[in-house]
């Protein structure tokens, strides 16, 4: 076996070995790339040249990621839970009084055992009021009717 083709399988079951012990699915189409000129060397014996073993190289590690970025990697699994670790955005539609009354566009109502910064029309503390939007850790209130 020539050292052309021990220096390519080598160099596909590394890039292929770095994508287990660090998965991002980047390291996978190298290796994949490296093995499709490791194929050719064999294929091929002493009739292509290191040059252009490093061109087919490159040329399929820059085909091989966009297409799976394009045609695998938009595929993001839907969550049963998608407002799991998005709080504030739980509580929207919820209806709460105010456990501080809303001055200067400013006041807080308690939800659970914590208080949370709130922002809508001046009213006075016991009122009560929906939920209608969030940001970050401020909550948008409107007056129950």
């Amino acid at each position: 076996m020539r050292t052309e083709a021990i220096v390519w399988g080598c160099l596909a079951v590394g890039l292929i070995a770095l994508e287990v012990m660090a998965p991002g699915v980047f390291m996978l189409w190298l290796g994949v790339a490296a093995g499709a000129v490791l194929l050719l060397v064999l294929m091929f014996p002493g009739k292509i040249p290191l040059l252009w073993q490093a061109v087919v190289f490159a040329l399929g590690s820059m085909a091989l990621v966009p297409l799976y970025r394009h045609f695998l990697g938009q595929r993001v699994p839907t969550s049963d839970r998608p407002l799991l670790n998005k709080r504030s955005e739980q509580l929207i539609g919820h209806v709460y009084p105010l456990h501080a009354a809303i001055v200067s566009g400013r006041g807080r109502i308690k939800v659970g055992d914590a208080l949370w910064t709130v922002v809508g029309p001046e009213l006075p503390a016991g009122t009560r009021v929906r939920v209608t939007g969030a940001d970050a850790m401020t909550l948008e209130v409107v007056p129950e009717p």
